[in-house]
């Protein structure tokens, strides 16, 4: 059930993304807007999925494999969309983008980011899984099992890691670069899962975790927000 679920929001994400593309081209803010939310959403919608597929039979081994397949997919269908405000920054820094479009963007991102929660939210409560049970009463479940300076680093390391590769696998034959950008989220996610969650994408950790923004807002924002920007504009300075 939960593979269907995730198989039919990457059907319905790729028809919308269809439908705005022969629709609004000639509003290119609503298009761009439009397009960043329903590929941030669907990024954010499966893995809040996936979230809950963590303890399944053989651990780890089925969640790591979900993790790369999907991330895999994701790469396929998403093609053009960032989906992470880390991301948008780079061509806002070099000047490709302007600072009201990548503004927008980053707050379709996090609209997105609510939107995927609170859908993911209503299918669980109809409990049409087993993964599902339960799973609305966890509040806060937080992901960060270590200190705050520890998982602070763990983030920024992974985000350094992660820009840099993704920067260097610019010249990487397209339908390689997808695998290769998967399987070091997935080794990341192996790494440092246990510890922070591994996320290292502001939007997307806001929608994982909203509950634990609210109740250590600080905490959070300093790991899973200021962290990964923070890894974003060191690779930026350097490169």
């Amino acid at each position: 059930s939960s593979l269907l679920l995730m198989s039919g929001v990457v059907v319905a994400v790729g028809l919308c993304r269809r439908l705005t593309r022969r629709r609004l081209r000639s509003h290119p803010r609503l298009f761009a807007f439009l397009v960043e939310m329903f590929s941030t959403f669907q990024i954010c919608a499966c893995t809040n999925e996936l979230s809950l597929l963590g303890n399944v039979e053989p651990k780890p081994h089925t969640a790591l494999t979900l993790t790369y397949g999907f991330t895999v997919l994701h790469g396929l269908t998403l093609a053009g969309s960032t989906c992470n405000p880390c991301g948008t920054l780079q061509p806002m820094w070099g000047g490709g983008t302007s600072l009201r479009m990548g503004g927008l963007k980053i707050a379709a991102q996090f609209v997105a980011a609510v939107i995927a929660r609170v859908f993911m939210h209503f299918i669980w409560s109809l409990e049409m899984a087993e993964p599902h049970f339960g799973a609305l009463s966890q509040g806060c479940s937080s992901p960060m099992q270590t200190t705050e300076m520890q998982a602070f680093c763990i983030e920024l390391l992974f985000s350094v890691v992660f820009q840099l590769a993704v920067l260097r696998a610019e010249s990487v034959n397209p339908k390689y670069r997808v695998h290769l950008i998967a399987l070091l989220i997935t080794l990341l996610v192996y790494a440092g899962g246990n510890l922070t969650g591994a996320i290292f994408n502001p939007a997307l950790a806001f929608s994982l975790h909203a509950d634990c923004f609210y109740d250590k807002f600080l905490s959070y924002s300093l790991v899973y927000w200021i962290a990964p920007a923070l890894g974003k504009f060191l690779i930026l300075y350097v490169f």
